[in-house]
């Protein structure tokens, strides 16, 4: 049997972080390209392996069977030869509060494209730092991935939060032929909706917390629709709000997580800042949306353009490795706003050199 050829990937490039890892990886399991990604999160003050990341990788190889070199903490380069076994059902442990939302926004589109679907349920983290919530995941993420033709629906089983996760969602994950390109330019309106969670606490912290919101929102003369509050079960005491606006034309949205000693009121001012700031963007795409978006748009077929409220690091970081790996050239136009339009030209996906 011939030795693989990798494609090599820097993992330093732009803001050199984890995500070019999960971009990476997904890519090759969806273009069945072996790829090697070296000097990872070479840029961090720790650089290496996490354990989130790998975490990410094992998924991803259990769902193809694909072969994984030097996956271990800490280390600089991995391997990733994919297989051919497309699994049907898995079940799997993020670890503690690790995020359930990343590991899904990677591997949902490569479980449509794998000729056979999958079900999906994983314990970890539903609504933790740094990551989106679940929430975001279901009430943004999965309508414009909706759009693209990806079917996915998500059940949450339970929710889990920093330190002890335990939080359990199943997804269930319909196969697709191909993935439809879009041009996502103008925003259209829609109502503002919400939804604050607790959990293991008294409900007046959901309450508090979408109160503080919607007082923002009202100082700013923006009206809202559907609200939602509601108190959960959790291993660990935790909370989560987040505030969306989607319609066929738009994906918006922004959240927060609360903290011990950090009051609720705070963490719905702060979901407030940060979704007004998309909302008056104007852009029909928020940053967070626009970076998701990025790798299952480059594997549509036909040119696709989309308009983002902000070109963030992460953003040019995955149009670059998007690029690479599939072969297609991408330019953006920004605006005085700061908004800025992304084209990918229709060009054919590269056969692996």
């Amino acid at each position: 049997m011939n030795e693989p050829q990798f494609f090599e990937i820097d993992g330093s490039y732009g803001e050199g972080g984890g995500q070019i890892l999960r971009t990476s990886i997904t890519l090759s399991l969806i273009l069945n390209k072996p790829i090697k990604v070296k000097n990872i999160r070479a840029k961090r003050n720790i650089p290496g392996l996490k354990p989130q990341h790998i975490t990410a990788v094992k998924l991803l190889a259990d769902m193809c069977g694909a072969e994984v070199q030097n996956l271990q903490l800490g280390a600089s380069w991995v391997t990733f030869n994919p297989g051919e076994k497309p699994q049907p059902s898995l079940k799997f442990d993020v670890g503690t509060a690790g995020s359930i939302s990343l590991i899904l926004i990677a591997a949902v589109p490569a479980a449509s494209l794998n000729g056979v679907g999958c079900e999906l349920e994983l314990k970890g983290g539903t609504d933790v730092k740094w990551s989106p919530t679940i929430d975001y995941f279901r009430y943004v993420v999965l309508p414009a991935f909706k759009l693209l033709g990806i079917n996915c629906t998500i059940d949450v089983i339970k929710r889990g939060y920093f330190p002890r996760g335990g939080g359990i969602v199943k997804a269930y994950i319909k196969p697709l032929k191909k993935l439809k390109p879009q041009q996502i330019v103008s925003r259209s309106t829609s109502p503002i909706s919400g939804i604050s969670i607790c959990s293991n606490l008294p409900k007046d912290v959901a309450e508090r917390q979408m109160r503080t919101a919607l007082d923002r929102l009202y100082s700013q003369n923006v009206s809202w629709g559907d609200i939602m509050i509601d108190v959960t079960d959790a291993i660990s005491p935790g909370s989560s709000i987040t505030l969306f606006s989607v319609s066929k034309g738009s994906f918006l949205g922004a959240d927060n997580v609360g903290e011990q000693g950090k009051p609720a009121g705070k963490v719905g001012k702060q979901v407030a800042h940060l979704f007004l700031k998309e909302y008056f963007s104007e852009a029909p795409i928020d940053r967070y949306m626009g970076d998701i978006l990025v790798t299952p748009l480059f594997l549509a077929a036909g040119e696709s353009k989309f308009k983002v409220s902000t070109l963030t690091p992460h953003i040019r970081t995955n149009l670059h490795v998007a690029s690479l790996l599939t072969g297609r050239k991408y330019y953006f136009e920004m605006h005085k706003n700061e908004t800025t339009t992304i084209t990918i030209e229709p060009n054919s996906i590269r056969p692996m050199e």
